[in-house]
């Protein structure tokens, strides 16, 4: 019953680690990884360039993300496109609520990061003051490059198991920034770093 209460309160990191339990757990954090679901929460202009990432030329399905959910119990990542206004603030926060755990978050372009060039009373300067966010991807508004390099970074931190862990100590997101990348770049490298 010990085994079972530790599973419990812990997750898999509260089994013990031997030649089985570490597969299971990497095993886990690969398929979790390759099988993320978006949240369709696109604002403004950079919600353009996330459906663009998602139509044939960049094509997400190659990183399993087929499908971006209506229903935030059925997806895993918030991809938070474009400004967010003081009046959506509440519905963002209700989404991501409704969302499973483990659940992830991304902040697409400047205005989802920091308010952008909207320094005003009406806009949120940046989604981090609603939700955690995990991975910061810069840009106004990004390119597909960008969003896509932003989602791989995600999946990495997912696969080694950094973000969990990451949010129980600092609470909230992991707080990763990655760079930029120019429209029409050839690879796409998983090069980040973090605050």
């Amino acid at each position: 019953m010990g085994v079972v209460r530790n599973v419990l309160d812990d997750g898999l990191g509260g089994l013990e680690h031997n030649f089985l339990t570490a597969r299971v757990e990497d095993l886990v954090n690969w398929s979790r990884s390759r099988s993320s679901w978006g949240a369709t929460f696109g604002l403004a202009c950079c919600a353009i360039e996330m459906m663009a990432t998602g139509a044939s030329h960049y094509d997400l399905a190659r990183f399993g993300m087929e499908v971006f959910r209506a229903s935030p119990r059925q997806a895993d990542i918030m991809i938070v496109a474009g400004r967010v206004s003081q009046k959506m603030a509440p519905v963002l926060r209700q989404v991501y609520d409704q969302m499973m755990e483990p659940k992830w978050v991304i902040s697409m372009g400047v205005c989802a990061s920091s308010g952008g060039m909207f320094n005003n009373y009406a806009i949120v300067q940046g989604v981090d003051q609603i939700v955690p966010v995990d991975v910061y991807a810069p840009g106004c508004p990004p390119t597909p490059e960008t969003l896509i390099h932003a989602i791989e970074t995600l999946h990495q931190l997912i696969e080694d198991e950094n973000i969990l862990r990451r949010r129980k100590e600092q609470g909230g997101g992991a707080n990763v920034h990655i760079l930029e990348v120019p429209a029409g770049a050839n690879g796409v490298s998983i090069n980040f770093r973090s605050k």
